[in-house]
């Protein structure tokens, strides 16, 4: 009884701190932008426009950094694709589909005559082309962080392509970041006498060290859809300090409690990441003139890894609608058969 007593005891603790954890680290909760997402239930569809011009965004902005080794450039032209030609059923004959893997330049994985390897213009069956070299290569290049890839992503992630789309577009606002110079108290240190004993002048020294600069965020200026909270019920008008080579976003999972000077209990929802914000407004220019603003990036091309994550989902649910009528059909039919069989034999 006294060991389950114990055992008992300390299951309730390890509750109570895994509460109080998430209550001062847990992040926001993704949102989805305003009208949903096309793609959702039984007979969502993808919106195709805005499937290419998350392709866009993700040539032109994340594959710098990002790769997408599950993908080849021949599925952008299968059915259900963001490039699909109906005309050209083989996707590695649509010439859209070539001139966007021409666009990209990779390392041929064969040895030329002297055994060196030449890069080449990729080819629709070549895979997404991988930004490093390899796993050490991309953290070197990131501050000991790697970026993961994204080719299931939006499976990988709770919220799916929501959490991908607040996550980009939930960056603070520039009107709440400020810098401020901090400089060290200065700490005294015995030093040596220098060869005279008597002068008392040279046995201690004051090393001071040099005034760092801090990046601050005004908490009172930063919205997080769906975390508002009545005034003056929570410090939300602190500040928090941003880490060097870290950034704050509300919907990156994390504890801000240690950087955060305020009440603790009530420290702001989020985390730090290595990557800073990308979706500036204009960053790209769309081809169809749509307007290129953060939410409207941000919706592109989580809507395009959406797809990345499922290419048949559009496949699946066209088959899976008229087969589940036909199951239902069938079942009725099946509960005729068995009355009619069985109408004379008693159960």
């Amino acid at each position: 009884m006294k060991a389950f007593r114990i055992l008992a005891a300390g299951l309730a603790g390890l509750s109570l701190a895994a509460m109080a954890h998430a209550e001062g680290g847990a992040a926001a909760h993704p949102h989805e932008p305003e009208g949903g997402w096309p793609f959702d239930g039984i007979t969502g569809q993808f919106d195709m426009p805005s499937l290419q011009r998350g392709y866009q965004v993700y040539r032109e902005v994340c594959s710098s950094c990002h790769s997408m080794k599950l993908l080849s450039y021949r599925n952008l032209g299968e059915a259900g694709g963001p490039f699909y030609d109906s005309d050209y059923p083989n996707p590695n004959d649509n010439p859209f589909v070539k001139a966007l893997a021409a666009d990209v330049e990779i390392q041929s994985p064969t040895p030329n005559e002297v055994g060196d390897y030449d890069f080449r213009p990729a080819m629709p069956a070549d895979t997404f082309r991988d930004p490093y070299a390899n796993v050490n290569a991309a953290r070197a290049a990131n501050n000991g962080a790697a970026p993961p890839d994204l080719s299931v992503i939006v499976k990988a992630r709770h919220g799916g392509a929501s959490y991908v789309y607040s996550l980009l577009s939930g960056y603070p606002h520039e009107d709440a970041i400020s810098t401020r110079e901090v400089t060290p108290a200065a700490v005294t240190t015995p030093a040596s006498d220098n060869g005279t004993p008597d002068d008392p002048s040279d046995d201690v020294a004051e090393v001071s060290t040099p005034a760092e600069m801090q990046t601050i965020i005004d908490m009172s200026k930063v919205h997080v859809a769906g975390h508002e909270a009545a005034e003056g019920e929570h410090g939300d008008a602190g500040l928090l300090i941003q880490p060097a080579g870290q950034y704050y976003n509300p919907y990156m999972a994390g504890d801000t409690t240690p950087q955060y000077i305020g009440d603790p209990r009530q420290s702001p929802p989020g985390g730090f990441l290595a990557m800073g914000p990308q979706l500036t407004p204009g960053r790209v220019t769309y081809a169809d003139g749509t307007e290129a603003t953060t939410e409207q990036m941000a919706h592109d091309v989580a809507q395009f890894l959406a797809w990345a994550s499922e290419p048949k989902q559009i496949t699946r649910k066209s088959l899976g609608l008229p087969v589940m009528i036909y199951l239902g059909i069938l079942s009725v039919l099946l509960w005729f058969s068995y009355k009619r069989i069985w109408r004379k034999v008693e159960h």
